[in-house]
């Protein structure tokens, strides 16, 4: 049986370390783990927590998050709806133009170098 519990007894709970600009961690230890994480400035950061496991968990604001590929192209129907038809109507770069990976382990070359062999 499940209990949620005795669960967050034996795991524990995430801690806050940041939360609305307030900064609860040494702030050397907090911007190692950021930059670890892949972010630049503490001022970036909305809120983060220590998880249980010891990792850094943390959310951008809104201003710094990166863009996805579905808000571009969002972006891209609502200024350019004419260009977004032609893209949505061109053959995809990935179908039949490139070259399959995985071809040339099934089907080697037969002119390796003798000194590859």
């Amino acid at each position: 049986m499940k209990s949620n519990a005795l669960e967050k007894f034996i795991t524990g709970k995430p801690k806050v370390v940041i939360e609305n600009g307030q900064l609860r961690l040494t702030i050397d230890q907090l911007e190692m783990r950021l930059r670890n994480q892949g972010v630049a400035k503490l001022e970036h950061v909305k809120s983060a927590t220590i998880e249980p496991n010891g990792q850094l968990g943390y959310e951008l604001k809104e201003s710094e998050k990166p863009l996805t590929i579905g808000e571009f192209k969002n972006l891209m129907n609502l200024y350019f709806p004419h260009l977004a038809q032609q893209l949505e109507n061109s053959p995809s770069s990935d179908t039949g133009t490139q070259k399959d990976l995985c071809q040339e382990i099934n089907y080697p070359k037969t002119d390796t170098p003798r000194y590859l062999q």
